[in-house]
């Protein structure tokens, strides 16, 4: 996962991709005129929680919905400010990691570990596979 830093943004990959943004401006507030990375970042946070709240509600949890704060490596994730959730869908395994302000929404099953360990999955990989269940699972 690429951290957002306060100053940059990052369009794409390479650092012809880079954007420095003007002093005192957070990307945190950059807006598309509609909503801020901040307000999108919500948004995701709270429809991944439904949908993962939803999967781990199917009788006997059988897509090993869970959340964990560390990797399945026994590592923190980013240094113990954020958790991770992972599903394994049919189509594949699928994460994401959220700041520990968000935990309270997902109410999940809580690990010890992520129960998968990384598959070198990248964020497209992760829309492609929910897109593929969405299609032919949901």
């Amino acid at each position: 996962m690429t951290k957002i830093e306060d100053e940059t943004i990052f369009l794409g990959p390479g650092p012809e991709h880079e954007y420095v943004l003007p002093p005192g401006l957070k990307s945190r507030n950059v807006s598309d005129g509609y909503h801020t990375f901040d307000e999108l970042y919500q948004f995701r946070c709270a429809y991944n929680a439904m949908f993962f709240n939803e999967l781990a509600n199917k009788p006997h949890n059988p897509l090993n919905v869970h959340k964990s704060l560390k990797h399945n490596d026994g590592e923190e994730c980013f240094g113990g400010d954020y958790f991770i959730v992972a599903a394994n869908l049919p189509t594949g395994v699928i994460t994401n990691h959220y700041e520990m302000r968000f935990s309270q929404y997902f109410k999940i099953p809580e690990k010890e570990e992520c129960l998968f360990p990384y598959d070198g999955h990248t964020s497209k990989d992760v829309l492609s596979r929910i897109f593929l269940y969405l299609t032919y699972y949901a």
